[in-house]
């Protein structure tokens, strides 16, 4: 009798355990966050067609669509870039000067295009102080439209690394990290229990020294399980010493720690900024599909 008691009793708690996770699962399904796709700027215009006209004949957009005909409605876009116009005369006369942020890769070839085509460049290429490539096209109904990107600078970088630079295999201390952080201008964390932890994390470490001030110039972190997974984190080196063969050290250095210790075929990855691609290609890393997410917590 109590064996058969206890089967009914183990049967029972699975079903409730059943019965738990399903409706986790549901829960689950109903807390799904929305997934943006991307934005379409709308913008009052006072003739439809001769927009959308001028800003494929002019501005290089490939793609097009329109509503009603004559049209009162319609659309451009160019790869993942849509823009909006709605037959408005009031309207847009009084929005002009409004203006779009459009970022984008090779901006120099664009650039070029807008050059050949005349369009109406109120503001050049330029480096701008946050560090992005930026220029100005006013379009025909007068708004403003900002084209945005990296470019790889062309400054040489020196052949050897200097003599007074060492490269050291230990993680960073709290203050060097936080040195460093701000010197290439990210926003370090002012606690050190939060910095302590990231630097705990981390299964090797290179720090770059100038022997002749004793100052850490540079780090790079590597993350990981230490079998077949590793990340690159937070390769930094201070402006004063950048092309200056320190961060190629600290690369080569992590390479070679990570050849040594990890199993066959292990993933090495990393996350670069536009125009670092060439520098971290040489390392062997090649570029691939990625999905980030950035957790927000509230009430912190």
């Amino acid at each position: 009798m109590s064996g058969k008691f206890n089967t009914l009793l183990i049967q029972e708690e699975r079903k409730i355990a059943v019965s738990k996770l399903l409706k986790s699962m549901k829960n689950k399904e109903e807390q799904l966050q929305p997934i943006f796709s991307h934005v379409e700027p709308v913008f009052a215009v006072k003739d439809v067609t001769e927009t959308i006209l001028y800003w494929q004949n002019v501005l290089g957009f490939p793609n097009k669509w329109t509503w009603d005909e004559p049209p009162t409605f319609g659309a451009v876009s160019w790869q993942k870039v849509h823009v909006q116009f709605y037959e408005d005369e009031a309207l847009a006369a009084a929005s002009k000067g409004n203006s779009i942020w459009i970022r984008l890769q090779h901006i120099e070839e664009l650039y070029k295009l807008h050059q050949e085509k005349n369009a109406d460049i109120v503001a050049p290429l330029e480096k701008k102080p946050w560090g992005m490539w930026q220029y100005t096209v006013r379009e025909i109904n007068g708004y403003f439209l900002h084209f945005a990107g990296v470019i790889s600078e062309t400054k040489k970088s020196e052949t050897n690394l200097s003599q007074n630079i060492n490269i050291l295999e230990r993680t960073p201390s709290i203050n060097e990290y936080r040195h460093l952080a701000s010197a290439v201008g990210w926003s370090p964390s002012t606690n050190d229990e939060m910095i302590e932890k990231i630097l705990s994390a981390a299964l090797f470490g290179v720090v770059a020294k100038d022997n002749a001030t004793d100052e850490t110039v540079g780090c790079a972190l590597l993350l990981g399980d230490d079998a077949t997974f590793y990340y690159v984190k937070d390769v930094m080196v201070h402006p004063a010493w950048q092309r200056k063969r320190v961060g190629t050290a600290l690369m080569q250095a992590l390479n070679n720690w990570v050849e040594r210790n990890a199993a066959n075929n292990a993933l090495v990855a990393l996350i670069t900024g536009e125009g670092l691609e060439p520098f971290y290609q040489q390392f062997g890393f090649a570029q691939a599909f990625s999905m980030l997410r950035y957790i927000q917590q509230k009430n912190k």
